[in-house]
């Protein structure tokens, strides 16, 4: 017999990547999903080959120490009966010199970059051919997968999605930023590969960690520790919480992961400056999506940082109101994480499903900075003891704030305070741009049975900070809306409800302040040293915030914390209230000019209307979106915008990709910033 020679062969990567899913990611290399077969064309040319006679069989290698044992290498020939626990590969159907073979990993295989190399031989004699290499990601669709997900519209969502909105703002007043994760976007894949290869887990051991790349709670592990730099081990980004992001850009002005992604990339792996809680949850969901693991941003209000572990924050405020630091312990306005769908084989049964991950530095687990996977399971049920990081996230959502008034004499006196930890808890909903409140599958609704049998197993009360002083209620109310450029009224509401008259000090003070609880200068402060309450009455008492107060101290936040002090004389009792108040920024129009259609022109209309009784200098407008437009755009405005004048631009663009995406916006000055914007667009698919 002639020797069987293959001429050419072809890897299929469009009709591959239409069937795993991974066709966004480019036709320029073959990416495919565990568990599911993929077929390739194998060319022969002097004879055609034969079933019986011909021998074919393949080898696959990842990482750069391929050990078979370490499930990082295979050799598998041709079989009739593949076997799903291993490497198989059928031949489908033969066409004079060209062979379809269809392979398949097992569904617990190691992800990553493989290389391929085909063998054949006929009788003694044989040749191998090296046809390429493929990238092996993680399979939701896929039942023995670990990060099975049932639902085809949370997968449709929680892996390929590529564009979301975070929830922001304040307990009271919920915003939501739209975010480009743009998972599948050119090049990102091959930096996420790189952060694993990165990760100083591979650097001290590549072996072991490559062996343990078939893991969503490894891989999540890793994750969470290379999104920030605090272990010098080359993450993404740096964090920085203190207003001063001049050498850098500021965490408020992102308005996706891609550009965070490529930029650590071309600095050589050196941290992208800087970041806060939004921007690390926001590129490790991109970093997850990518590699194929159902992820989603959450975002918790109140959000307890206990630093020494006791599950309560201790807050301390001078007879004005003004916050003192004594503690470490911080009540964050709202902090955002990571959730991942996996199975949790680790564990006892009952914890599988949605898993924690806090890629914000904030404490060391282990050594380093890195939170979770913590089952979600496990938080609401009080099961401190399970891996990784349950008592962390359960202060998060559970520790009891105690505000203790500081005299001029140094005694401290314990308020009362109804503001209670962990509140709102929010995801974008599945398919639709609204808000999920998923607080319940944290915890349990407050003074139930349930909920105090958990504090009990996690070692704790329940809350004696609920019951509030029967007889005096405070609270502070807004107005209308606080918008930027604009003064506005908070009120101290306070009911006396009792049968005789109370006399009281008030002490009502504004203060511009950081969503992770820091404070600036003061805005406003009214102090009443005789307020007499009648019996059963209720008393309004308004502070008047203006904007030529806290227009210079706005931090890029745009919250005003305000805190009112009611001090009875003849018990001195304290009953403390704290309201933070958003300023609102004007609202970005985005107008889409043209019929938005696949690979043609469309025009984007973007305007702005400036609030302020200033000019804004050094106006600029940031334009991104999956499949919309070909990565960043930016258009610096050359004239200042005076105030109520309109700042505006056009930008062109094709849309590669039918379907809906979203155009994303961010509006940056020297006096108004991180404004943000998005606009769904629709694009009709290409007629054939």
């Amino acid at each position: 017999l002639a020797e069987l020679v293959l001429e050419t062969w072809d890897l299929q990567c469009e009709r591959n990547g239409r069937e795993h899913r991974t066709a966004e990611m480019g036709c320029q290399q073959l990416v495919v999903r565990r568990g599911q077969p993929f077929t390739i064309t194998l060319h022969f040319s002097g004879r055609a080959y034969e079933e019986g006679v011909d021998k074919l069989a393949f080898d696959i290698e990842t990482g750069p120490c391929p050990i078979e044992t370490s499930g990082t290498k295979s050799h598998f020939a041709v079989t009739d009966m593949p076997e799903e626990s291993s490497w198989s590969a059928v031949v489908q159907d033969q066409d004079g010199g060209a062979v379809s073979v269809s392979l398949c990993s097992p569904p617990n295989a190691r992800i990553g970059r493989y290389s391929l190399t085909v063998e054949i031989s006929t009788g003694y004699e044989g040749s191998s051919y090296h046809i390429g290499s493929f990238i092996l990601l993680f399979n939701a669709w896929h039942p023995e997968d670990t990060v099975f997900l049932r639902d085809e519209d949370e997968r449709r969502e929680y892996v390929l999605s590529q564009q979301g909105l975070i929830y922001q703002g304040s307990r009271d007043y919920i915003t939501s930023t739209p975010w480009n994760f743009g998972q599948f976007e050119d090049d990102i894949l091959s930096i996420c590969l790189e952060l694993l290869d990165t990760n100083p887990k591979f650097l001290r051991d590549q072996n072991r960690d490559c062996s343990r790349r078939n893991d969503p709670v490894y891989i999540g592990r890793v994750v969470s520790a290379m999104v920030n730099c605090n272990d010098e081990d080359r993450g993404v980004l740096a964090g920085r919480w203190d207003n001063q992001y001049e050498d850098g850009m500021s965490p408020m002005a992102w308005i996706g992961s891609v550009d965070i992604l490529k930029r650590w990339k071309s600095f050589g792996c050196q941290p992208v400056k800087y970041g806060q809680c939004w921007v690390f949850a926001a590129v490790a969901c991109t970093v997850m999506r990518c590699l194929g693991i159902p992820s989603r941003v959450v975002t918790n209000y109140n959000s307890a940082h206990d630093t020494n572990g006791n599950l309560i924050i201790d807050r301390y405020l001078s007879e004005t109101g003004e916050l003192e630091r004594r503690s470490r312990d911080m009540i964050w306005n709202f902090h955002c994480w990571v959730e991942s769908w996996m199975a949790r084989p680790d564990l006892a049964p009952g914890y599988d499903g949605w898993q924690a991950l806090d890629p914000t530095p904030q404490e060391k687990s282990e050594g380093v900075f890195c939170c979770g996977p913590a089952p979600v399971r496990a938080i609401k049920e009080g099961d401190l003891q399970l891996k990784y990081d349950i008592p962390f996230v359960f202060a998060e959502v559970n520790a009891d704030v105690v505000y203790w008034v500081v005299q001029n004499d140094g005694t401290q006196k314990k308020g009362t305070h109804s503001s209670v930890v962990g509140k709102n808890i929010s995801t974008k909903s599945v398919g639709r741009d609204s808000r999920e409140d998923i607080t319940h599958t944290y915890k349990y609704p407050e003074g139930t049975q349930r909920e105090r049998e958990v504090f009990a197993k996690a070692e704790r009360e329940t809350s004696s900070q609920r019951q509030e002083d029967e007889g005096l209620h405070l609270r502070i109310k807004l107005s209308d809306g606080a918008n930027n450029g604009c003064d506005f009224d908070v009120f101290a509401v306070i009911n006396n409800n009792t049968d005789v008259e109370r006399r009281c000090r008030l002490t009502l003070g504004a203060r511009t302040a950081s969503y992770n609880g820091t404070v600036g200068p003061q805005c406003g402060l009214k102090d009443l040293l005789n307020l007499t309450l009648e019996p059963w009455a209720e008393q309004r008492v308004p502070l008047r915030i203006l904007y030529q107060h806290y227009g210079e101290n706005l931090t890029q936040d745009n919250l005003i914390k305000v805190v009112a002090l009611l001090t009875e004389y003849q018990t001195g009792d304290v009953v403390v209230a704290v309201r933070d108040i958003l300023i609102q920024n004007p609202e970005i129009k985005i107008r889409i000019l043209g019929e938005p259609m696949q690979n043609r022109k469309l025009v984007a209309e973007i305007s702005l209307v400036n609030p302020l009784s200033a000019p804004l200098h050094n106006c600029v407008f940031m334009m991104e979106g999956a499949n919309l437009t070909d990565g960043q755009q930016v258009k610096e405005l050359e004239e200042p915008v005076e105030p109520q004048a309109e700042a505006k631009v056009r930008l062109d663009f094709v849309p590669r990709q039918a379907g809906r995406h979203k155009l994303v916006v961010d509006f940056e000055s020297d006096k108004l910033l991180g404004v943000k914007g998005y606009r769904n667009v629709i694009i009709a698919p290409q007629p054939k």
